[in-house]
């Protein structure tokens, strides 16, 4: 078959990766592999897909065992350097995952916590739970009574977020205050 050489737009030389061994020297591994990881996004796949392409037949493979790049990555950068179109990466679309996900009993145990320091509303108008506790104290406990390290835990103001979440109100819990006797004058006192 005949194999059409088209030439590499980044000025490097094609050649092709056959058993006689022509391939970049092992002192140029580390090269390749700092320059690769100093780019980003686009421009890293189209130094990886010129790289292969200068290589010739095999590079891919070559690629992808001497450097550690990976091969769907290339492909990627092979497609944007023959259509000359970027594809867009959609690092928006990715997200943290929440805490919950790394920690599954967090939220049961950030509610055992507060929950034996909350109370309702004194005059029942909300659902909502004032707790006396704080989110400090919260993480606090959770490192003390619930075996988490201080690594493991989200900050104060997750576990924050979270009671909030959950329906906790951090507040001041006003006892129920009688009524201020007014100054007015009281019909039955008058006489």
């Amino acid at each position: 078959m005949n194999e059409e050489k088209r030439p590499v737009p980044c000025g490097l030389r094609t050649r092709s990766l056959r058993s006689d061994g022509d391939a970049p020297r092992p002192r140029d591994d580390p090269v390749l592999i700092d320059a690769a990881e100093a780019l980003k996004g686009s421009q890293r796949r189209l130094f990886m897909a010129k790289t292969v392409a200068a290589m010739g037949r095999g590079g891919q493979l070559w690629a992808e065992a001497h450097l550690g790049w990976n091969r769907g990555t290339i492909r990627k950068g092979m497609h944007e350097l023959r259509s000359g179109m970027t594809c867009v990466d959609a690092f928006h679309c990715r997200r943290r995952k929440p805490a919950e996900e790394h920690l599954p009993r967090l939220l049961d145990d950030i509610r055992s916590i507060a929950d034996g320091q909350s109370q309702a509303d004194p005059e029942f108008q909300t659902e909502r739970l004032f707790t006396r506790i704080s989110a400090a104290e919260v993480r606090r406990q959770l490192i003390a009574t619930k075996g988490y390290t201080d690594e493991q835990l989200p900050t104060q103001q997750t576990i924050n977020r979270k009671l909030n979440a959950l329906g906790f109100r951090l507040t001041r819990v006003a006892k129920c205050r009688p009524q201020k006797e007014s100054s007015r004058p009281r019909p039955s006192s008058s006489g």
